[in-house]
């Protein structure tokens, strides 16, 4: 039993990373190889590699010169007494503003809002002052009526706007970070204080595209780099923009671990068929299926379904994927590419196209398998399956629901979802 988890990761290094989409893709998918070395480290096909990320660099400068900190300033954190830079670079989340520190503001602004209000109540009665003393005597208090017309101007109500309304909350701190914050509402903190708000930076779950037993040494992922632009910054995911910007080949330390599942995992009969949805880089786990599969020599078949934009630019790993059906360890491939024709066509559609077959399968005790989007991809491909049991089984809706979500889901164990 390995030692090493997220409080104690090893310290491995990355020996490749390369971008898999095709020339002109809108998205950027990577190939990341982590060498294990001497840590010890197994793992099977379906556990997932935890990875211990940094923040960049130019955000944590940013940061401390908008907050108008001092980098080299001592602060004791969960991980010791290091500089304010190396804890905001290697301790805490900074990519993303939290809920409490939104919260936090209502003790922030109150004196602010106050100087606020009354510089512009000064600016505002200096302005009319000169249109005759019996005009501005008689309307001295408009400025306080029409203060709170003027937006942006009132950061006191901001705030309890942001603090009394769950989905204002949300909005707001989906695309921010505290740099924003703190530029948003001109508010100071210690950076004890902030550190006592900022969360603790967690390590990212990343399920494993390879089989140890092909790779004896390597773990290996397929990971889609998120990139995007708010509020006049780049930005992008904490780990994979790390991963894919920060960590040199063959040099930069990175701190992993393994995460194993306890239920994502191939039949133990080598003889059963599995049926693999994974569009996206949902295809990782079932490439590291693929791989043990025909590394272990079973007879069961696999057929796999994936899909994303384009074939020419998102068709990941087809070199493997063309010599496994060429060697007849692919019984099919299904494909679902949205963008090459006029109408979108996910997985879920080729699913329901092969429904009489897809059924055939379950009732000769397939296993079925799901990676990918949780919120809609899955609810769509689970939706399907209802409705392959309905039309090919001949069950009533409620019978349908009952054999997918009851008898496959928990009593068989054979319908395996692996959802972020």
């Amino acid at each position: 039993m390995s030692s090493w988890s997220a409080k104690n990761p090893y310290m491995s290094k990355v020996t490749e990373c390369y971008v898999l989409n095709g020339e002109g893709s809108r998205k950027e998918t990577r190939h990341i190889v982590f060498d294990l070395g001497d840590s010890g480290l197994d793992y099977k096909v379906g556990d997932a590699l935890g990875v211990l990320a940094e923040n960049p660099q130019n955000t944590v400068d940013l940061l401390i010169e908008t907050a108008g900190w001092d980098a080299d300033h001592l602060v004791t954190t969960h991980n010791g007494e290091r500089t304010l830079s190396e804890a905001l670079k290697k301790d805490f989340e900074i990519h993303r503003v939290n809920k409490k520190f939104v919260n936090s503001l209502t003790n922030k602004v109150t004196s602010t809002g106050m100087r606020i209000t009354v510089k512009l109540i000064e600016r505002y009665r200096e302005s009319v002052a000169g249109q005759g003393s019996g005009w501005m005597s008689s309307d001295s208090s408009l400025g306080d009526e029409i203060l709170p017309s003027i937006p942006g101007d009132d950061p006191v109500g901001r705030v309890e706007h942001l603090t009394t309304d769950a989905d204002a909350m949300e909005d707001y701190i989906w695309s921010r970070d505290y740099i924003d914050v703190m530029n948003d509402f001109d508010v100071s903190y210690t950076p004890e204080e902030f550190l006592e708000l900022a969360d603790k930076l967690k390590p990212r779950l990343y399920s494993i595209a390879s089989s140890h037993d092909v790779h004896p040494g390597f773990v290996e992922l397929t990971v889609g780099i998120v990139r995007y632009s708010h509020h006049g910054r780049d930005r992008g995911g904490l780990c994979t923009v790390y991963m894919a910007d920060e960590v040199e080949i063959n040099k930069t330390d990175v701190g992993v671990f393994m995460s194993p599942t306890k239920s994502f995992v191939l039949p133990e009969d080598k003889e059963t068929d599995i049926i693999m949805v994974g569009p996206g880089t949902g295809i990782a786990p079932f490439r590291a299926f693929m791989e043990q599969r025909v590394h272990d020599g079973g007879t069961g078949k696999n057929w796999l379904f994936f899909g994303d934009q384009s074939e020419k630019t998102e068709y990941y790993y087809k070199e493997s994927i063309e010599d496994w059906l060429d060697e007849g360890h692919l019984y099919r491939f299904t494909t679902a590419w949205s963008r090459d024709q006029e109408e979108k066509i996910y997985v879920q559609h080729r699913l329901k196209e092969h429904g009489a077959e897809v059924w055939e399968w379950f009732e000769r005790g397939a296993y079925f398998y799901i990676c990918g989007d949780k919120q809609y991809m899955a609810k769509d491909v689970h939706r399907a399956l209802i409705e392959i049991a309905m039309e090919h089984g001949g069950m009533s809706e409620d019978d349908a629901t009952h054999f997918i979500e009851k008898t496959m889901m928990r009593e068989e164990k054979r319908y395996l979802r692996d959802v972020y």
